[in-house]
């Protein structure tokens, strides 16, 4: 396992999307989603840092196909608990790989009609998109390896590291 995203780079990307969030959201007391279970670190450490009211909620999907890859078939675990109709939805995420699965969180929330709907992304591996995103806040692109740490997770481990490490194949089956 070696260390692809410290911790002191972490919190200063952090800094970083708050501002530009806090410029954008300031007036508009947004809605702020969770996609638990990995963004869930990322998200408190986010909020802690906007200087405006803000609403949070959480969802939690699942989506069918191997263990590293995703077939766009979605279930919604948990749903929202409150209506988001006229209301302005950003949505954090740990990762973006293909993309299909957020795509169908995407279509499924913009059919409840709010004002606005946007993607804020801790990761971001752009070379196995399959789906195009409209990502408004990318935290860092990481090139196409398996990676835990910060709410992300191997077989439920590894949430709790402090920064983002790349597995390596013996890592994984270990």
């Amino acid at each position: 396992m070696k260390v692809l995203i410290s911790e002191e780079q972490l919190q200063a990307r952090l800094d970083e999307l708050a501002v530009e969030i806090t410029r954008d959201y300031k007036d508009l007391c947004p809605v702020v989603v969770c996609v638990l279970k990995g963004a869930v670190i990322f998200m408190a450490d986010l909020v802690r840092r906007l200087a405006f009211d803000l609403e949070m909620d959480f969802m939690a999907v699942s989506s069918y196909g191997s263990s590293t890859d995703s077939s766009g078939i979605v279930r919604i675990l948990k749903d929202l608990d409150m209506d988001i109709k006229d209301r302005h939805v950003l949505i954090v995420e740990d990762i973006i790989d293909s993309g299909l699965t957020l795509k169908y969180l995407l279509k499924n929330l913009s059919s409840r009609n709010p004002a606005s709907l946007e993607i804020c992304t801790l990761l971001d591996k752009p070379e196995r998109r399959k789906a195009p995103l409209p990502c408004r806040y990318t935290g860092f692109s990481i090139p196409n390896a398996f990676v835990v740490g910060y709410g992300l997770d191997h077989g439920e481990q590894g949430r709790n590291l402090t920064y983002i490490a790349e597995l390596d194949e013996q890592d994984r089956v270990s």
